[in-house]
């Protein structure tokens, strides 16, 4: 497949813009579209998410001047006409939304979805089950996220449910 990104029109023309979608307006979609909407050569032709169908986006973020679509939903896209995809979904989302557009030659992705979560399921524990029980822990991972990122740049929440434990981790972009 061709990655290059190429506008709907010819990119030697300056006054080519590209057509773009964002997906999700969370905080990473408020920042981009706050960012989008300043650039010279992008046209925001779609807002989408699940709620909140039908208002501005600058009624989220007051720093968002530009007269901007209102949010709609996924169905009212127009595919043949965007060249570039921006995601901000919550964790899978994006590859099934993205699976379900991969028959658009035209249409490129950008994934900006920072929310991971894993479950792993346990069994009660058993003298055999401890004796093979490792790895880095959760105390440690904490640590070493901690280390990393800075407490103010993640969020790890641990949530444990009849026989499975699911590890959600944010981390601001």
């Amino acid at each position: 497949p061709d990655f290059t990104l190429k506008p709907s029109s010819t990119f030697k023309n300056k006054s080519v813009k590209f057509e773009l979608a964002v997906i999700g307006a969370g905080y990473v979609g408020l920042d981009l579209v706050y960012y989008l909407s300043k650039h010279p050569r992008v046209n925001i032709s779609y807002l989408c998410a699940q709620k909140n169908l039908g208002k501005k986006i600058n009624y989220f973020d007051k720093r968002i001047k530009k007269n901007l679509p209102k949010i709609t939903n996924l169905k009212k896209v127009d595919w043949l006409n965007i060249d570039l995809l921006f995601l901000s979904l919550p964790n899978g989302e994006a590859q099934k939304l993205i699976k379900s557009l991969l028959k658009f030659d035209n249409l490129k992705f950008i994934d900006l979805s920072a929310d991971f979560r894993i479950e792993n399921s346990f069994e009660k524990p058993t003298k055999k089950i401890k004796a093979q029980i490792g790895g880095i822990g959760l105390t440690n991972l904490k640590k070493r996220l901690d280390l990393n990122y800075g407490p103010d740049f993640f969020n790890l929440d641990i949530i444990k449910e009849k026989n499975k434990y699911i590890a959600h981790l944010k981390i601001k972009l």
